[in-house]
C-alpha cells in the first residue's frame, strides 16, 4: 500500500530560513560600502579587493575544522557562536582605525561564516528525509534571497548617515540570528549519539559517489559564475556596452532575484517529486545557455530576460545539489559538506580573478564562456547519476 508523502517542513528548516534571512539582509546592507570603506584608508585597488577576498579565503581555510568543532559542541551551538563571531568582527570592521585593522577584522568574520554555513547545512539535511530534501533547500535558499533583495535598499539609506553604519546594523542582524540559533533550532534526536559512533560511510566512498561529485561540480561553477562572471562583469555590460546609468544594475539583478526567488518552490519540489537527476540537468544547461548569450544582449531588456532564466536556473542548482549532497553524504558526518563548500568558495574566489583576466585579453564572450563550460560539466556529470541512485519521494514512501 502507497504511504503519504509528509510535505509539512520541520519547524528548525524554517527557524533555519528565518536565520538565513536576517544574514542576507546585514550582508546586503554591508557589502556595497565594504570596497568604499577599504578606500577611504588610501590603499590600492588589489588591497581593496583583498578585503573582500580575504572572508571568503578565510572560510575556505577554516571549513575543514568545522566538522569537529559541530561534532563537540552540536550543530545549533555551532551556528549560534559562528553568527556572533561574524557579527562581532562587522562590529570591530566598523571602529577599525586602519587598513590592517579592517582586513584582520574581516578575515575573522570568514571564520565565522564557515562555522554556521557548514553546520546549517548539515543541520537542514539532518532535519528532513530523502523526500523533503529538495523543498527544505529551496526555502533555506529563498531565506537568502529575500534577505538579499531587502538589504541593499536598507544599506543605500544607512550609508547616507555614515560609511560604518550598515557594519553596525550587520552586527546587530547577526546578533538576531544567533539568538534565533540558540532558542529557536534544535539538533534532531540521537545527533550528539550519532556523531559519536563510527561513520558508517567512509569519506572515500562518498568522493567517489557521482552524486557528490556532480553536486560540487555544479556548486564550483556556480560559485564562479554567480559571484565572480556576473557579479563582477554584467555591470559593465550595462553601464559601459548598453549605455545605461549605474542604477539600472541593481533593477536588473533585482528583477532576476524575483524570477529566482519564485522558482525555488517549483525546483524544491520538483527535485522531490521527480528526482535530483533532471532538475541538476536541467538547470546546469539553462544556467550554461543564458551564461552564453548574455554578453551578446542586444539591448537591456533582453540582458534581464537572460538574468531572469539564469535566476530560473540558479533556483535549480541550489536545491537539486544540496539534496543529491545529502543523498550521497548520509552516514558521513559532516566533512563532505565541508568539502562541497569549500569546492564552492573555491569558484567564487578563482571566478572573478578569471573573468578580468579573460575579459581583458579575451573579451567579454570568453569570460563569460568560461563560467558555462564548467556548467554544462556539471550538468553532464549530473547526467551520469544512476536511476538506482537518484532517490524521488514516491520511491521512498512506497
Amino acid at each position: 500500500m502507497r504511504l503519504s508523502l509528509r510535505t509539512t517542513l520541520p519547524r528548525t528548516v524554517v527557524m533555519l530560513a528565518v536565520c538565513a534571512f536576517f544574514v542576507a539582509v546585514g550582508f546586503g546592507v554591508m557589502i556595497p560600502v565594504l570596497p568604499l570603506f577599504a578606500a577611504s584608508f588610501g590603499v590600492t585597488n588589489f588591497l581593496i579587493g583583498l578585503v573582500v577576498s580575504a572572508f571568503a579565503g578565510m572560510r575556505l581555510a577554516m571549513s575543514p575544522f568545522v566538522r569537529r568543532i559541530s561534532d563537540r559542541i552540536g550543530h545549533r551551538r555551532t551556528i549560534g557562536v559562528g553568527m556572533w563571531i561574524v557579527g562581532g568582527s562587522s562590529a570591530l570592521c566598523g571602529f577599525a582605525a586602519s587598513y590592517g585593522e579592517l582586513l584582520f577584522w574581516r578575515a575573522v568574520g570568514g571564520l565565522g561564516s564557515a562555522m554556521f554555513t557548514i553546520s546549517a547545512t548539515a543541520l537542514l539535511l539532518a532535519s528532513v528525509g530523502p523526500e523533503l530534501r529538495g523543498r527544505a533547500s529551496g526555502l533555506y535558499q529563498g531565506g537568502f534571497l529575500l534577505g538579499g533583495m531587502t538589504g541593499p535598499a536598507i544599506g543605500g539609506l544607512l550609508a547616507t548617515i555614515s560609511l560604518t553604519a550598515p557594519f553596525f546594523f550587520y552586527a546587530g542582524t547577526l546578533v538576531i540570528a544567533g539568538i534565533i540559533a540558540f532558542t529557536q533550532l534544535h539538533d534532531p534526536p540521537g545527533m550528539a549519539e550519532a556523531a559519536a559512533e563510527r561513520l558508517t560511510r567512509p569519506l572515500r566512498t562518498v568522493l567517489r559517489d557521482v552524486r557528490f561529485q556532480a553536486a560540487c561540480l555544479l556548486g564550483f561553477g556556480t560559485g564562479w559564475q554567480s559571484f565572480g562572471v556576473r557579479s563582477a562583469l554584467v555591470p559593465i555590460l550595462i553601464v559601459s556596452y548598453l549605455g545605461h546609468p549605474p542604477s539600472w544594475t541593481g533593477i536588473a539583478f533585482a528583477i532576476a532575484a524575483v524570477a529566482q526567488t519564485l522558482a525555488l518552490q517549483p525546483a524544491g519540489r520538483a527535485t522531490d517529486l521527480i528526482g535530483r537527476r533532471p532538475v541538476m540537468v536541467t538547470g546546469g544547461v539553462l544556467a550554461a545557455a543564458s551564461t552564453l548569450a548574455t554578453p551578446f544582449a542586444p539591448n537591456l531588456t533582453v540582458l534581464i530576460v537572460l538574468l531572469c532564466v539564469y535566476g530560473v536556473a540558479s533556483a535549480a542548482l541550489g536545491t537539486a545539489p544540496t539534496a543529491a549532497l545529502g543523498d550521497a553524504a548520509k552516514g558521513a558526518g559532516s566533512q563532505p559538506i565541508a568539502i562541497f563548500s569549500m569546492v564552492g568558495d573555491s569558484g567564487a574566489i578563482l571566478g572573478p580573478l578569471a573573468a578580468g583576466l579573460l575579459a581583458d585579453h579575451l573579451g567579454m564572450g570568453a569570460a563569460f564562456a568560461s563560467g558555462a563550460v564548467i556548467l554544462l560539466a556539471g550538468a553532464l556529470w549530473a547526467w551520469l547519476i544512476p536511476a538506482r541512485l537518484d532517490r524521488r519521494a514516491p520511491q521512498e514512501a512506497r
